[in-house]
């Protein structure tokens, strides 16, 4: 628990001037209730002794105002401590949020979505409960019980030492049952996330489980899994469902005590009637701070198991980050160039021994068989990741001297899976771009190939393509991507294998439309098309990660290599299609 409160501390010092006046109405609050028992011993000892109707009047009226002030000061502790425990769980969540999208991709490779967003949700919540109504009852229940009790012990030391008799008991029993609280919580919340994950899963590749026909099947899967956590849930259940009436059964032990012993003593004279009446209202004020005190553990257990799932996240480091002093790219030209570049994931040799040179403006292509190294080889430029061995300079400057985001400015890249959010068509194409006027939309639609396809979106440019496109063919897809590069101006344009899911026809459109744009960029072209590269400056073969081929189009054929063979295969596809 220290640890989730030291770690918190961060977001609880940021609000301290409003969690002060918090805690400060807290106290006041606390104050004035236990005062309340202290105005019905003085009242019923008064009419004991014969008091006048007008002082039994007064001392109502006492006990009003006081109730009153109390609700006043009530009110401000939970609207500014409960208040302030929103501030912190907006905080956290943006705090979050930006750990999370500035983590790179082995991060993602390692936890499941449907787990992140559980602990976005889920367990950001429980964090919020326990630093909200958690420690704002923690306090409560603590000083109601101090009063309380230096209030009784001035009165009778030996009256309040044996009402306090069933309190060793009471901490045994939140030892015991909070270990088990906390255990039981953290399976539910790993639980919940495999929950989370599978539905997301499902939502996901929905149109495969179809395809299919699973869907039987993953229902039983899901069940199971629900199954599993609801009984966990159950047992946590069963856990506190025992611990609440056991403190209430230790509860009506110590009434009985107090009954027993003080009445005896009022018997003896040695405690007045409105001494016996305070001590049995007190021990109804400390009911609820017994009761809630076993609430108030669960909570603190409950967050302290997602606090350490929520750490766990902001605790991961990006794998890219800005150097300490980055080299500016005031005047970007594009020149690329590999110095002796590897590229390793564990065992597995991607990249060996790459050169590479490409001048600013110049387009050249790469091809090679698949999981020959060629997405890797562009995904160092933009450094999506870094090489294990060797130098990637963009305009003479190793790419790690940059800041990425400076460097990712001045590119325009087109992966081979494209992503489209639920967002308007021109939303999507400007993606990146805030700002981006409309003409300038549809120029870059229309150099994508993209204009053609307008007329059957009902809304032009402001149709909503659905999650991931889903609206869309793949085709659309991709050309709705480059058309989002476009319109970002590169320095450096990469395109890998954007143009496979669009038929040779679109292709070439495609092409004669990004011509005039590639002679004012460097260009990077990835394909498994000789259509698509044939027209590169320079085309460049890799196999097994290793730069096997290279020249023209021309000088390729007639090395007879892979590329020859590429293109006498698709020439006999193409044949073949015709003739069908």
């Amino acid at each position: 628990m220290r640890e989730t409160l030291r770690a918190a501390w961060p977001y609880l010092r940021r609000y301290r001037g409003k969690l002060s006046i918090g805690f400060g109405a807290l106290l006041l609050k606390d104050a004035a209730a236990a005062s309340l028992p202290l105005v019905i011993r003085r009242g019923i000892d008064r009419l004991t002794a014969g008091a006048y109707l007008e002082s039994v009047i007064w001392m109502g009226g006492l006990l009003v105002l006081i109730s009153a002030i109390k609700g006043l000061f009530q009110y401000w502790m939970r609207v500014i401590l409960i208040g302030a425990s929103r501030d912190i769980e907006y905080d956290l969540r943006n705090d979050l949020f930006h750990r999370l999208i500035s983590l790179s991709s082995t991060f993602y490779a390692r936890y499941r979505t449907g787990d992140i967003m559980a602990r976005a949700t889920n367990d950001l919540n429980q964090v919020r409960m326990m630093l909200g109504p958690g420690i704002m009852y923690w306090m409560e229940t603590s000083i109601t019980f101090v009063l309380a009790v230096v209030v009784m012990m001035s009165v009778s030391w030996r009256l309040t030492l044996i009402c306090l008799l069933p309190a060793p008991l009471v901490s045994v029993a939140v030892i015991y049952f909070g270990r088990i609280i906390h255990e039981r919580f953290e399976r539910i919340q790993a639980m919940f996330s495999d929950i989370s994950s599978r539905v997301q899963e499902n939502l996901s590749g929905v149109r495969v489980i179809r395809a299919y026909v699973q869907e039987e099947a993953e229902l039983r899967q899901f069940e199971a899994l629900n199954r599993e956590y609801v009984g966990e849930n159950i047992r946590l259940v069963k856990s506190t469902g025992l611990f609440m009436p056991l403190l209430q059964s230790l509860i009506g032990f110590t009434f009985l005590i107090l009954l027993w012993a003080g009445g005896h003593q009022l018997l003896e004279h040695r405690i007045s009637l409105g001494s016996f009446v305070m001590f049995n209202t007190y021990m109804g004020m400390l009911i609820w701070p017994m009761i809630a005190f076993g609430w108030v553990v669960n909570l603190m257990q409950r967050g302290s198991a997602s606090m350490k799932r929520i750490r766990e996240l902001m605790a991961e480091t990006p794998d890219i980050a800005a150097p300490a002093r980055p080299v500016s790219l005031t005047q970007p030209r594009g020149a690329i160039e590999f110095r002796g570049v590897g590229m390793r994931y564990g065992d597995a040799c991607v990249l060996s021994g790459i050169d590479l040179h490409v001048p600013a403006g110049s387009t050249i292509a790469i091809v090679g068989y698949t999981g020959s190294g060629k997405t890797t080889l562009v995904q160092l430029i933009p450094r999506l990741i870094d090489a294990t061995s060797g130098q990637v300079l963009v305009d003479g400057v190793d790419v790690r001297q940059y800041d990425p985001a400076e460097l990712r400015r001045i590119i325009g890249f087109v992966p081979q899976e494209t992503f489209l959010f639920s967002a308007t068509l021109g939303e999507n194409i400007a993606f990146g771009v805030p700002g981006a006027t409309s003409e300038a939309i549809a120029e870059a639609a229309e150099l994508a190939g993209l204009s053609a396809d307008l007329a059957v979106f009902p809304a032009g440019f402001d149709t909503v393509v659905g999650e991931r496109g889903l609206t869309l063919s793949g085709g659309q897809k991709q050309r709705t991507a480059i058309a989002r590069a476009i319109l970002r101006n590169p320095r450096i344009l990469i395109l890998d294998d954007a143009l496979a899911s669009v038929d040779t026809v679109t292709e070439e459109r495609i092409l004669e439309g990004l011509s005039r744009l590639m002679r004012q960029r460097t260009t990077i072209l990835i394909s498994h098309r000789v259509s698509t590269v044939r027209n590169a400056g320079r085309i460049y073969v890799l196999d097994q990660g290793r730069i096997v081929e290279q020249g023209t189009h021309a000088e390729l054929l007639l090395k007879g290599g892979y590329y020859a063979e590429l293109y006498q295969k698709q020439l006999l596809e193409d044949e073949l299609t015709v003739a069908e």
